[in-house]
């Protein structure tokens, strides 16, 4: 997936001196004695002005020196491994959920299970940020972004439209899209993205958690393919808006998250799903056309499924290289909790990103912040970002051989899509993938 934060422009941080200025405190400085080798800090190329300040004010605050090193996100999970074969001096992370299975299982990072002053704040934080951040049953590390795939829609165009309120249903959505389309506003009222790059699976498991539904179980053994269990539902409702109805454009399976949300913000469209944090450019009125039109409605429900939508997260880790060395597991935890839990008595980063750039949070709490309800307000309802919230499920794919399936899974769902297979036989060839490559 295309990360957040590499898209954000950059602009002064002296603004977050706020933060430096928790440093004067003291109240996390260490003892010259327990000053030890510096640490060494990774993190792809996001929001790098902003890490830096609150880095700043870290090795102020408690006099731990810390190197840091980026790279873009597009090389990040190659030049990590590539570190990690070669034993390179790395302490501190960022990692993706979608990594971790891979990263665990090899040894590069470490869990964090018995470090207090980090799973203290487990009670605070999401539950699929908290379940994504787990494996085999033990944490390896705190979060500090997290997100969703949401639903929007255009007010002004369901207004016009005779339309009093978004669907609650796909099978609602069909009958407004159709609507919509009768009434001359809108060729293909729904936008949908579907090209194969690393955002599919979000709109994919979005689809099929709204259905009630699940790719694998409990076990890890695939049930896409089992009629009952939502995933064909899922797609029989894209083959049939595209080819039977008419609803979504047949050239979605070319249409990337972003060129999508470009079309949405353009006024092509009624309805869309998106990443939650576009909500802040679409109705930005610098970069959409429809600012001020767009608001986020809950996932429509399939036949006995729910709101359900699925969630991503980023945390930070550990290595297992510094969690070998007492002094360098301490001081590595605090880094990871200066950034992911509390810096003094706030969670400074989170709020730090939320403001900047419009970026999710996996702390409950900051929901109720008097600043971040001020910003949100700006351009959002945030009482619907939380309800949504509250119904976000971690992929259930996430797995050693995730990668490789899902090029099959993609191809599988693109061919129903444009007619080359039925659904029955694009889920049954994407669940006997997931078997067999489970299996080896």
């Amino acid at each position: 997936m295309s990360d957040l934060f590499h898209e954000a422009s950059r602009r002064d941080f002296l603004k977050l001196s706020a933060a430096a200025g928790l440093a004067g405190s003291g109240a996390l400085a260490l003892p010259a004695h327990a000053q030890s080798a510096p640490l060494n800090f990774y993190t792809w190329s996001a929001a790098v002005d902003l890490v830096k300040s609150h880095l700043t004010a870290f090795e102020l605050s408690t006099k731990i020196k810390v190197n840091y090193s980026n790279s873009p996100w597009a090389q990040y999970r190659e030049a990590m491994v590539t570190k990690f074969v070669g034993k390179a001096p790395i302490d501190v992370l960022w990692v993706s959920d979608s990594w971790l299975p891979e990263w665990a299982e090899a040894g590069w990072i470490a869990p964090v299970d018995g470090m207090t002053n980090l799973t203290q704040y487990n009670a605070e934080t999401d539950d699929f940020c908290l379940q994504s951040m787990r494996y085999k049953g033990k944490q390896y590390g705190l979060t500090y972004y997290s997100d969703y795939m949401a639903f929007f829609y255009d007010d002004a165009v369901l207004k016009k439209a005779g339309i009093k309120a978004p669907p609650k249903t796909w099978s609602e959505l069909t009958e407004q899209c159709l609507a919509i389309k009768k009434a001359g506003l809108s060729e293909y009222p729904m936008m949908l993205s579907m090209a194969r790059e690393s955002w599919l699976i979000e709109f994919l498991s979005a689809l099929v958690f709204s259905n009630g539904g699940r790719f694998v179980d409990d076990a890890g053994v695939s049930v896409m393919a089992d009629p009952k269990k939502g995933a064909q539902q899922a797609l029989q409702w894209v083959v049939d808006a595209v080819t039977k109805h008419k609803i979504i454009s047949p050239a979605c399976v070319e249409t990337g998250e972003l060129n999508g949300l470009k079309a949405f913000g353009s006024g092509n469209h009624a309805f869309a799903l998106l990443s939650r944090y576009r909500i802040r450019t679409l109705n930005d009125p610098k970069q959409s056309a429809i600012a001020g039109r767009v608001k986020q409605a809950l996932m429509p429900a399939g036949v006995g499924g729910s709101h359900a939508t699925v969630g991503w997260m980023r945390f930070h880790g550990m290595t297992a290289q510094a969690a070998a060395d007492k002094n360098k597991a301490a001081n590595a935890a605090k880094l990871i909790e200066w950034f992911g839990g509390k810096a003094g008595s706030q969670y400074q980063f989170q709020k730090m990103l939320f403001n900047d750039l419009g970026s999710g949070f996996g702390v409950k709490g900051l929901f109720k912040d008097p600043d971040i309800q001020e910003s949100y307000k700006k351009y959002a309802d945030i009482a619907m970002f939380e309800k949504q919230q509250l119904l976000a499920r971690k992929k259930d794919v996430i797995s050693r051989w995730f990668g490789e399936w899902d090029e099959v899974n993609g191809t599988a769902w693109q061919s129903a899509v444009v007619g080359k297979s039925s659904v029955e036989a694009a889920l049954k060839k994407s669940s006997d993938a997931w078997n067999d490559m489970r299996k080896a």
